[in-house]
């Protein structure tokens, strides 16, 4: 709490961030403020505000309940939205509270529960417990520091547009990186509708797993040129997506309407997350244009539909699929092949994208031989875990191509997580440190070696899912049993634990969940050190990152 100024300085997150600045900058007109507990129910359940106002998504502030209770905050409170660094963005005199059904929004808004879904999963994890509303007033916009000569309010671009003298204006949406496809779906939409194209990529957060919005923006600065003179322009956008298919498809199209476009580009499962577990798609792959085509009186902005392109040899062009002539071969080149092909420095057709966009998108996608990764060791102590993690060290060492931390339990103990204790919720902080060192590690090309015991399936989901963002994720079961732990226990733990002196000693009075899709299996009982390291190194040569 601020005494001074007697407000309680809520640090917004990135999520937060892109939602204020476009309440604020007027990129979410007709919203002014965040949407008060009657407008959220009334968007939820039926995709308008409560004056009937089409709107399919709802904004709101959350916060979480021990922030409410441990600063008081109640009715009538005045609290600061500030940014990372401190910077105030506006206060928001609170008018109401409410507790949010994240249930009920999820099955409404994404249109299922699955937690596999990245936007209920976000909902469910990241999102407050409780949502604020009440007057919000302006401080500043939210300061960003890359790429200012690309950002635009809509006032600021609706000027751009007078200036060139446009008047009809096709919107193309994206989060990826532009190939020729999509180059030839934007320029077509153009063209077809007399028009000029804004592209218009999102530089908020996306997908998990998505290429960075600064390596993305660096590729369709190399794209423009491929477009007809004076007739594309480039600006960002800072918004946070949800994935949520039809209803997001319904919202960027309002949004765009307040950027000055008249047109919207809506493609094949437009803002859609992909498939669940079961290979199934969350959504149809033109629900998204089936939506808009119910509301276009009420839009104001006309919507361009496209379908699936895909090449076609003979004809040395892109078509759509279903409009492939009889006998003709049709070619495509999927994101996951895409990125396998980078991964392993395999030849990406010309066909499908420009040298450029190949030669930025090997930045982020090294062929797997100069890749960062991360091999985590989990295991009993006493399994051989620390023992293969040092022979390992050794090895690539000795390899010598890229830089190599050991991140062994005790090491971290010592240095990273000295203040933690050994219940459940400080181990699991213990790993999730250690994987989040690890990712920064991954991140910047080096190899990351970890050795805790990693004890709980959840703290080793989640830095698999961190770190794999960034590159390869190798898990190895050290999976000696117990019995032969207790046997290599030089400092006497186990015979502690189970005379009772010892307490919370993972194995004995504290459980350890055995991983079940590890990479490696490696029980030590009768392979020697120097086997278990080579068992390793040759998962490695034969997966291609080391040679």
């Amino acid at each position: 709490m601020n005494k001074e100024l007697k407000l309680y300085n809520l640090v917004l997150n990135k999520y937060q961030i892109a939602d204020i600045e476009l309440i604020l900058n007027g990129g979410f007109y007709p919203l002014n403020n965040y949407l008060n507990k009657k407008d959220y129910e009334s968007v939820v359940s039926k995709m308008r505000l409560s004056d009937g106002t089409l709107w399919p998504i709802p904004i709101v502030l959350d916060i979480t309940k021990n922030i409410l209770d441990e600063n008081n905050i109640t009715i009538g409170s005045k609290i600061a939205l500030r940014d990372h660094e401190g910077f105030l963005i506006a206060t928001l005199d609170i008018s109401e509270i409410w507790l949010a059904n994240k249930e009920n929004e999820a099955k409404h808004v994404f249109g299922t529960t699955d937690p596999y879904h990245p936007g209920v999963k976000n909902l469910y994890e990241n999102i407050g417990s409780h949502y604020v509303s009440g007057k919000l007033e302006k401080s500043e916009l939210p300061k960003h520091y890359d790429y200012t000569s690309l950002r635009h309010t809509p006032e600021t671009l609706k000027k751009e547009f007078k200036k060139m003298g446009w008047n009809k204006i096709v919107a193309f949406q994206t989060r990826n990186p532009m190939h020729r496809a999509h180059k030839e779906i934007a320029l077509h939409a153009a063209q077809n509708n007399n028009a000029n194209l804004l592209i218009h990529p999102v530089v908020g957060p996306t997908k998990p797993g998505d290429v960075d919005h600064f390596t993305r923006v660096r590729c369709y600065e190399k794209v423009l040129k491929y477009f007809p003179d004076n007739k594309v322009f480039l600006s960002l956008l800072p918004l946070a997506m949800r994935m949520a298919g039809p209803r997001e498809a319904l919202w960027h199209a309002i949004i765009r309407k307040n950027y000055g476009c008249t047109h919207i580009i809506i493609g094949r499962d437009h803002a859609g997350p992909g498939n669940d577990k079961k290979g199934n798609p969350f959504y149809g792959p033109y629900e998204a244009q089936e939506l808009l085509i119910e509301h276009e009186n009420e839009l104001g902005i006309k919507m361009v539909p496209f379908k699936m392109l895909v090449y076609v040899k003979e004809k040395k062009e892109y078509i759509e699929i279903d409009k492939v002539p009889s006998g003709c071969t049709s070619l495509s080149l999927s994101g996951t092949e895409l990125r396998r092909r980078l991964e392993n420095n395999e030849d990406i057709p010309e066909w499908f994208t420009y040298p450029e966009i190949v030669e930025e998108l090997h930045r982020v996608y090294p062929p797997k031989n100069n890749q960062g990764f991360t091999i985590f060791f989990s295991g009993l102590s006493g399994s051989g875990k620390s023992t293969i993690a040092n022979g390992l060290l050794i090895k690539l060492l000795e390899h010598g191509k890229r830089r190599v931390t050991l991140l062994d339990g005790d090491i971290v103990r010592t240095h990273l997580s000295s203040e933690l204790g050994f219940s459940k919720e400080h181990r699991e902080i213990n790993v999730k440190r250690i994987g989040y060192v690890a990712s920064e590690i991954t991140k910047n090309g080096g190899i990351a070696i970890c050795a805790p015991i990693a004890p709980f399936h959840e703290a080793r989901i989640s830095n698999r899912q961190l770190i794999s963002q960034y590159g390869a994720y190798i898990e190895v079961y050290v999976s000696t049993p117990i019995e032969e732990c207790e046997k290599r226990d030089v400092k006497g733990l186990y015979a502690k634990a189970r005379a009772g002196v010892l307490k919370g000693f993972t194995g004995i009075d504290d459980p350890y969940e055995e991983p079940e899709n590890s990479e490696l299996v490696i029980d030590t009982t009768d392979i020697s050190p120097e086997k278990s390291v080579d068992i390793v190194c040759d998962y490695l040569i034969k997966k291609g990152f080391i040679e």
